[in-house]
């Protein structure tokens, strides 16, 4: 008889929401860790196909339109395959947590929404620690902080999303 604690886990569809600097990329890192899951990083998929290109908002929408194009058919691949994807995209709107959820529907896959909700002035001072350690693709400016997280909404009940709230404490 085989122990249920070896048995791999079905695979699961992993998305982060958050705003600039508080900690999506970190929890996508170690939800990844995991065996049998992998994360994809719009981050690292942008500054490669397009180095030089983003200088904007237009650019960035651009751009990451076109990646989430070929990467939807690729993340339900990885999941048929077996694989939980953590998908380190911003789920920062309703409009992209909206293509989310249709990929989570296509997939026909568990889902889990984590959102972090970290104060600004939290998020603003890991910004400048990661501007200042040159190890992230992009560096952002406190006005283009305010500028992107202008656009920010929480997730809501009436988005069909099972949420996992990682709040922050001092």
């Amino acid at each position: 008889m085989t122990d249920p604690q070896s048995q791999p886990s079905a695979p699961m569809l992993h998305f982060l929401c958050g705003k600039i600097g508080a900690g999506k990329s970190t929890l996508a890192a170690a939800l990844a860790s995991q065996p049998g899951a992998l994360r994809i990083s719009e981050d690292d998929w942008l500054a490669a196909l397009y180095p030089g290109e983003i200088h904007g908002l237009d650019d960035y929408v651009r751009c990451a339109g076109r990646l989430r194009a070929v990467v939807a058919p690729h993340v339900r691949a990885l999941l048929d395959a077996g694989l939980t994807v953590v998908l380190d995209f911003p789920a920062n709107t309703r409009r992209s947590r909206a293509w989310l959820r249709e990929l989570a529907a296509a997939s026909g896959r568990a889902h889990r929404l984590h959102f972090l909700d970290v104060p600004d002035e939290v998020c603003k001072a890991r910004l400048r620690a990661r501007n200042e350690s040159g190890l992230h693709p992009y560096t952002t400016s406190e006005e283009q902080y305010d500028a992107i997280t202008s656009y920010f909404a929480a997730p809501e009940d009436d988005e069909g999303f099972v949420v996992q709230r990682h709040g922050w404490t001092a």
